[in-house]
């Protein structure tokens, strides 16, 4: 049983041998298939890798035919989805940049050619889609605005093509505004049917209203293509800004002195190139209008409302504006426009007394000269300038306005009349210029200048008021007798032996005081009855009386004197060699009745 048990255990150790013998030769041809095996695996994966990899590739960094046609083709309008497009084009024209840190370079260098031939020509797309977009844009359309500003605000990225898209705006936007202003002036604008309005020529014939209506038509316009553009341009911050700036980094050669975007001067200068073919037939206009009339107020009047509409025009366009350069050279047009027909007036001044009015008022001449000066300085004194300026501005004004006038008659006619006539029309004359000055305290410097004028001739009349009260009177020729004499007790006795003083004679002047001094002063006062201000002939007459009464005390006290010396001695004699009797008995008017009768 233990022989059979071994035996079938030996059977069983060579079937075991057997089948080891068959395993290892079984392994050792298996072997090279199951290590081809594991190669192909890992091939299998390493290309499924590479496979995912190029999946991920060709959707990030390649597009399709129909996107590129979206891309590229002018037949495919521009939408949400160009722009998208667009977008994912930038950014894979960014992530080129990547595969060129690899060490082959040539797929980045293939793949930077292609996407920026693509976004080249995407970018031409959008150029030229906005181009015909605004040669039928209206401004006042919000929905194509939105449109207009998303595919700026992209290309603002490509300068140069932004700047040539600019320059096509301006152009069209210049030729709509310049029609826009003739249709205005001749009423043959298509843009509105409403027949209520008036074209503004149809007030050529008031020429200041014209030239208002066309500057407040320019502001108007100016206003609303500003409040347009901003919208256009600005509404969305900075972002255009910024993309300018971006495109000028990526562009160095497009910047001018290496100066950052400033978006409200752009702003200024694309309103005010849009405005200028408006400009030119403004200023082609005005100065027609400030040529063909000669008239200085007219003249003098537009300067006043150019300066106006110069000063909102540099708040609205800045400084450098083509708008603002043509103001400025009209308003000084009509400036000179201004002074040359002033000076043409006053070069025909006529200078003979023959003008000169039998009142002694002003004449023509100066009635009309300042007829224009007070429109001249209404129109000044509305003027929106500090005072400083209004008084330094207006003195050539007032120069040429005034001066020629007002000096031909007190200076050059004044003199070759009698007295008082002369001082009279003098005054007169500096009274009615004063009376347009005063109201105004930018005239105060030439104000003060007619008062010298005005004090100079006041005292001429007050110097004849009291030579006329001495003459007519009487007291002149006992006033002159008693000039050379002093108080001395010798003087005073000569004094019994003059002419003037004796008895008759001194009877015959105080007679004549006596007749004198009831009308004197209603005589008086009819020697400057044409003087326009009364109150002032009232002081002048005044004035002269005073005088007149101190000369009368200075006689008085003489006689007095005269009379008490007379008392002293007794060896006093007259002409006649009789003794001397008193003066004041025969000359009996005290200094307190003249002044209650001159009062």
């Amino acid at each position: 049983q233990l022989k059979q048990i071994g035996s079938t255990i030996e059977s069983l150790n060579l079937i075991v041998e057997g089948m080891r013998k068959h395993v290892g030769t079984a392994h050792r041809d298996t072997a090279p298939v199951l290590e081809e095996a594991d190669v192909l695996l890992k091939q299998k994966r390493e290309i499924e890798t590479k496979q995912q990899l190029l999946n991920a590739f060709n959707k990030h960094f390649t597009f399709s035919d129909d996107e590129l046609q979206t891309l590229t083709s002018s037949v495919v309008g521009v939408d949400d989805e160009f722009f998208a497009l667009l977008s994912r084009l930038k950014r894979v024209h960014a992530d080129c940049q990547i595969l060129l840190g690899f060490e082959n370079q040539q797929l980045g260098l293939e793949l930077m050619e292609e996407t920026s031939r693509t976004l080249n020509s995407a970018f031409q797309k959008l150029f030229r889609w906005i181009q015909k977009e605004f040669k039928t844009l209206d401004l006042e359309n919000p929905r194509m605005n939105a449109s207009i500003r998303r595919a700026l605000r992209v290309l603002a990225e490509r300068p140069s093509l932004f700047q040539d898209c600019l320059d096509f705006f301006a152009e069209a936007r210049e030729r709509n505004l310049s029609d826009a202003f003739y249709g205005a002036l001749t009423g043959s604008s298509t843009q509105t049917d409403d027949r209520t309005t008036k074209p503004m020529e149809y007030y050529a014939h008031d020429p200041l209203r014209f030239v208002g209506d066309m500057l407040a038509w320019t502001h108007s316009a100016s206003v609303s293509e500003r409040e347009s553009l901003e919208v256009l341009f600005i509404s969305e911050g900075d972002e255009m800004a910024k993309g300018i700036q971006a495109g000028l980094e990526r562009e160095p050669w497009s910047q001018e002195n290496g100066e950052t975007f400033d978006g409200k001067r752009s702003l200024e200068s694309l309103v005010n190139r849009d405005l200028a073919g408006v400009s030119r037939a403004l200023r082609l206009r005005i100065e027609q209008i400030i040529k063909s009339d000669e008239d200085p107020v007219l003249a003098y009047k537009i300067a006043n409302l150019i300066d106006f509409y110069r000063v909102t025009f540099v708040r609205l366009l800045g400084e450098g504006s083509s708008v603002l350069e043509n103001l400025v050279n009209l308003q000084t047009s009509a400036m000179q426009q201004y002074q040359s027909t002033m000076k043409d007036y006053s070069n025909v001044l006529p200078t003979d007394s023959s003008i000169v009015p039998p009142d002694a008022s002003p004449p023509d001449i100066l009635v009309d000269a300042l007829d224009r000066l007070r429109e001249i300085i209404k129109t000044h004194d509305s003027s929106f300038t500090s005072a400083e300026t209004k008084e330094s501005a207006f003195k050539s004004v007032l120069s040429s306005a005034l001066d020629p006038f007002l000096a031909t008659c007190v200076e050059t006619i004044s003199p070759t009349l009698s007295s008082p006539t002369d001082s009279i029309f003098a005054i007169n004359c500096v009274l009615a210029a004063k009376s347009v000055l005063s109201p105004y305290s930018f005239t105060s410097d030439r104000i003060s200048e007619l008062d010298d004028h005005l004090d100079e001739h006041t005292q001429k009349l007050t110097d004849y008021q009291h030579a006329f009260f001495r003459q007519t009177s009487g007291l002149q020729t006992l006033l002159v007798v008693l000039a050379p004499l002093t108080d001395s007790e010798e003087d005073l006795v000569t004094l019994f032996q003059l002419e003037a003083f004796q008895p008759q004679q001194l009877s015959d002047a105080s007679q004549i005081l006596d007749d004198f001094l009831p009308s004197a002063l209603m005589d008086a006062a009819e020697n400057l009855k044409r003087l326009r201000d009364l109150g002032m002939a009232e002081d002048i007459t005044a004035e002269a009386a005073a005088r007149f009464c101190e000369d009368f005390d200075g006689v008085e006290a003489r006689l007095q004197a005269a009379d008490d010396t007379l008392e002293r001695r007794e060896d006093v004699v007259n002409l006649g060699g009789e003794k001397a009797g008193r003066l004041r008995e025969v000359f009996q008017r005290t200094s307190g009745e003249i002044r209650v009768l001159l009062s």
